[in-house]
């Protein structure tokens, strides 16, 4: 993998010549000439190194040291610096970087500060790994990775945590939109009650309600025995309400009544029962797309996304695939302990790292589950893997990435057809020629 270096120089020929001498070392160079442009390349994409002048005619190299170890404190930070400024150089050493070199210097002399800089950055990496992964059962520490985009998710996840507010956790399918939920949970004051979770899509409407809210005994034929449903099961918790955007009509308007006054009222009876349980949905639909098409109540999305977080595709959070590599590879070897896959080569897991992965973390883990299944010999090689998105011809990559734009036209042109049937799903569903059951789980319409 490369080893990510900035140059941060007001002069265009030092630079330069850095620039080269490194990429010569196999480092991927960015080079900055202000702070503004400096600290633009260190949120988008996560450094090994930085190698900074002191003193430049714009802009103060401390300051920006400061502002380097805000984005990222363990950020190594070499600074340049002339003899006469040797004081203010030990005082940047007392505040954070990792070295510096009065000038004149040798290349050699700077190259070893900055391989040594690389190598405390990698320890640091592997120490982090080896954190997050034995913590990886609760908390934030399910969160993998160390993109600049992922810090973020963790800080809002830390910071939403601490509200019992509900939240509305948006993301593509297979980002890991559950972890999120489970971080929220266990981050916050709820961590030692329980998590329930529901996929909205696995329930037929008319099971719905009696699983949320709980039934009474013979509330319905079938109904042998009073369930208290999953509100009262959450009590004191968190309700994961996966995929929320196929929640039946009438069922939104329940959740919506409970969500307004905390309190559950179950099948057969008219008896009120208080819940004090944090809400956390999640989707990976366009719910404002939904409520303009009458599918989803604006009401209850205002209550739901009173929090929103959003989760990054892995398409750009690149940087931590090695990091997920790994952790998804140590987990099939426990699983299958007769395989004799041990690692990845190097071309391989850059060719994980340039895939587009329209399935996000779950395609990730699915095909690192495969090699380890399939494979023969210690080490995966570049030809080994299956085809990636990378590789697919061009018209079979666009027509893939148009799925998720289909889908949005079929449920457009169901709910419309609902509409013309003046809300007869069933007489809706003739029309279409397509079973009731779909009808209900993706064309709701009002009624």
């Amino acid at each position: 993998m490369k080893k990510h270096l900035l140059v941060v120089d007001d002069d265009d020929d030092m630079a330069a010549f850095l620039r080269e001498a490194f990429e010569d070392r196999g480092y991927d160079v960015a080079t900055a000439h202000g702070s503004a442009e400096a600290l633009a390349v260190a949120r988008e994409q996560r450094l090994d190194v930085a190698v900074t002048d002191l003193r430049m005619e714009r802009f103060d190299g401390l300051d920006l040291l400061d502002e380097f170890l805000r984005v990222d404190p363990t950020l190594p930070v070499i600074l340049m610096t002339a003899f006469g400024d040797i004081g203010s150089a030990v005082a940047a050493v007392k505040r954070g970087a990792f070295h510096y070199l009065a000038k004149p210097f040798k290349l050699d002399e700077l190259t070893l500060y900055v391989d040594r800089a690389f190598e405390q950055r990698r320890l640091k990496d592997e120490n982090t790994y080896l954190r997050v992964t034995a913590d990886a059962s609760a908390g934030v520490g399910q969160i993998l990775g160390m993109a600049a985009s992922t810090r973020r998710l963790v800080e809002i996840v830390r910071r939403a945590a601490r509200s019992s507010a509900p939240v509305l956790v948006q993301g593509e399918s297979g980002v890991g939109k559950e972890l999120v939920a489970r971080a929220l949970h266990h981050e916050g004051p709820r961590a030692a009650r329980r998590f329930v979770a529901v996929n909205c899509t696995a329930l037929p409407e008319q099971l719905f309600e009696s699983e949320l809210f709980g039934h009474a005994r013979g509330a319905f034929t079938g109904a042998a025995q009073a369930r208290r449903g999953l509100f009262v099961e959450a009590d004191g918790g968190t309700l994961f309400l996966d995929e929320i955007g196929d929640m039946p009509p009438a069922l939104q308007a329940k959740l919506l009544r409970v969500l307004e006054d905390g309190q559950v009222r179950p099948l057969g009876t008219d008896v009120p029962r208080a819940v004090d349980v944090r809400v956390v949905a999640a989707t990976h639909q366009d719910l404002d797309a939904r409520v303009k098409s009458g599918l989803f109540r604006a009401d209850l999305l205002f209550r739901l996304r009173v929090l929103a977080v959003d989760v990054p595709p892995l398409r750009d959070r690149a940087e931590d695939i090695p990091l997920l590599v790994r952790h998804f590879l140590a987990a099939a070897r426990r699983r299958n302990s007769a395989t004799t896959v041990e690692r990845l080569a190097p071309a391989a897991l850059e060719r994980l790292c340039r895939a587009r992965w329209p399935g996000n973390i779950r395609e990730l883990e699915s095909v690192l589950e495969r090699l380890v299944v399939l494979g023969h010999g210690p080490e995966v090689a570049a030809d080994d893997l299956p085809p990636l998105g990378d590789d697919l011809p061009a018209p079979l990559l666009a027509a893939r990435e148009a799925m998720p734009r289909l889908r949005v036209l079929e449920d457009e042109y169901i709910a419309w057809v609902i509409e013309r049937c003046g809300g007869n799903k069933t007489r809706a569903a003739e029309i279409l020629g397509i079973d009731a059951s779909t009808i209900y789980r993706r064309g709701r319409g009002p009624g």
